[in-house]
This record gives structure tokens, sequence and C-alpha cells, in this order.
């Protein structure tokens, strides 16, 4: 079992950044690949930005491509994602997940999820 736990969240306004974080516990192993995915009230879950577990290979949702970045320490057990030029639409509760995939990029690829952080920005 792994546990993720988010952290970072909060409200900003539009054009600002944050950056979010997620420790992963338990039977952690640096062969995952990480995910981050958003729900916004109201939508479906979609996901946002991966890493694979070599650190190498990363995949980016269109509407975030130049705007976040996904990076991880896997000494610490931790990966992180940089928002940058936030906009009013990227509102949404932001989940991390973990995936025995060399890297993933849909939800059922993805075995463990944490509670997720909410993000707000406003305009």
């Amino acid at each position: 079992q792994v546990q993720l736990v988010e952290s970072g969240g909060g409200l900003v306004q539009a054009g600002g950044s944050l950056r979010l974080s997620c420790a992963a516990s338990g039977r952690t192993s640096s062969r995952y690949a990480m995910g981050w995915f958003r729900q916004a009230s109201g939508k479906e879950r979609e996901f946002v930005a991966a890493r694979g577990w070599s650190g190498t290979s990363t995949s980016y949702a269109d509407s975030v491509k130049g705007r976040f970045t996904i990076s991880r320490d896997n000494a610490k057990n931790t990966v992180y994602l940089q928002m940058n030029s936030l906009k009013p639409e990227d509102t949404a509760v932001y989940y991390c997940a973990a995936s025995k995939f060399i890297i993933a990029t849909k939800i059922h690829q993805y075995d463990y999820w944490g509670q997720g952080t909410q993000v707000t920005v406003s305009s």
C-alpha cells in the first residue's frame, strides 16, 4: 500500500503561481509513475501531468503545457507540480496518483490516489 498526501493548494489570483506537493509513504518505491489529475466542480476528473518512474519521461495535458511542470524527488518520495500563469479555468481539486506503469496518463492506470487539494484561481 502507498499513501499519498497532497499539499500546497490555495487561493491565487489569475497570473499567479502555486506549487503543489505530494508526499508518498508506506510501501514506497521510486518505480512508480506519478501523476496529477484535477476535477472541477461538476466535471469529470482529468489528466494534468505525469512523470515516469525513471524521472526522464513526462506528459502534459495540452491545456497546461508551457505553464505547469511536474518534478519528483525520489529520495524524499515527493512529487511536485509547479503551476505558473494560472487561469480561472485551472480551478479544481488536484489529485496526486501513483501508477505501476512506466508512465501513465489514464485514470484507470493509477493504483493509488491522494485525497486532493483545492486550487482556486480568481479572476
